[in-house]
């Protein structure tokens, strides 16, 4: 067995809870009971509207790509250090979002490197995605004679990887979109902006205004970060961002983030070293995806997705070799250490941690 202790499964936590445990591919959301989330609001001081619904939101070391989960030799189900290293990287840009004067955030407390305690939001049904680079499968579309994305068109003679002259606005759909003629029943696919206008409601959009505002966020957002990495000579690709609305304690309904931002999971960053030499040194998740393409028997099955059922099966049966994982352990570990500025610990017991710190100092363990 590997020597490290992951927090593979994060569902199964003896937190007091009101309803099932919501689990994502990485995250899982456990949504507290109304006297919990009132009692911690009175308890903390959290600046929040007296009868807020209040969620602990527990981070894993789970890996997935190509929409699976995918696993290590010698137990190693998840990769070492991952979970801190996204939650770190995204508290750091919330701050310094906070002290640029952009939206607020979904988080109220963190009482943990794996935890965030987050108010509910109302969440707007858009994966908002800024690009300043051409790459991925935006340059596979293009290569294919493909000019035109999400509404917006992209000049002939660009090649791979170039920076475009602007940071271009590719939406896609937040889940499911039921009933509109011009977008496909399908979990993120390409939206255009006019899409989103002429179907404001079904997008979960208040008003148009704040379709305007959404992209001013994901722009201010995207730039300031961009602007950090140039710091650290590392280049701030493309990214995913999400937004939801909330109620201040005024009454006032605003937009803010919600999910996470910046992190090695929902961006490419690259080495700025290695781009002015010509090559790519991926920062982020882009490296894994180009592994296991280099490496399953067939890259096909990850890139077609008409094998779905191929694909998860391969990734139930395929185990990555530990050497693999912790390769993508220091990625993680490393930009994250880089960006947040000081070196991250990745906890021994990761899961005891979690449990003993919500019982002892936040009262919600059965």
């Amino acid at each position: 067995m590997s020597s490290y202790k992951v927090l593979d499964v994060n569902d199964d936590l003896p937190i007091r809870t009101k309803g099932a445990v919501h689990s994502g591919k990485v995250r899982s959301v456990y949504w507290l009971t109304d006297a919990d989330s009132a009692r911690l609001i009175e308890e903390k001081g959290y600046q929040v509207p007296v009868g807020t619904e209040l969620a602990i939101m527990v981070i894993s070391d789970r890996i997935s790509a190509f929409d699976c989960i995918w696993q290590g030799e010698n137990g190693l189900n998840g990769v070492p250090g991952k979970g801190i290293a996204l939650n770190s990287v995204a508290s750091h840009w919330f701050s310094l979002f906070d002290k640029a004067g952009l939206a607020g955030n979904h988080i109220v407390d963190i009482p943990h490197p794996y935890v965030w305690i987050v108010r509910k939001a109302s969440t707007v049904r858009v994966e908002a995605i800024a690009r300043q680079y051409i790459t991925g499968s935006m340059w596979r579309d293009y290569a294919k004679g493909v000019r035109e994305f999400c509404g917006l068109q992209l000049p002939e003679g660009l090649e791979a990887n170039q920076k475009l002259d602007d940071v271009l606005i590719t939406p896609s759909t937040k889940g499911i979109i039921k009933g509109l003629a011009d977008v496909p029943e399908v979990d993120d696919v390409n939206i255009s902006r006019k899409n989103i206008e002429d179907n404001l409601a079904a997008f979960n959009f208040k008003s148009a205004a704040d379709v305007d505002k959404y992209e001013q966020l994901l722009t201010e957002g995207f730039t300031l970060i961009s602007k950090e990495l140039e710091k650290l000579d590392q280049i701030f690709v493309d990214t995913k961002f999400e937004f939801g609305y909330v109620e201040d304690k005024d009454g006032q309904e605003r937009l803010i983030y919600i999910d996470e931002v910046g992190t090695p999971d929902s961006s490419r960053i690259w080495d700025g070293p290695a781009y002015r030499d010509g090559k790519i040194v991926e920062n982020s998740k882009e490296g894994f995806r180009q592994l296991l393409i280099n490496n399953v028997p067939d890259s096909d099955v990850l890139l077609n997705k008409d094998r779905m059922p191929e694909r998860e099966a391969l990734a139930s049966d395929y185990l990555l070799p530990e050497a693999v994982m912790m390769s993508v352990s220091e990625t993680y570990v490393g930009i994250a250490s880089k960006i947040v500025g000081r070196e991250l610990t990745i906890p021994a017991d990761p899961r005891q941690e979690v449990i003993d710190i919500l019982d002892k100092q936040y009262g919600l363990i059965d």
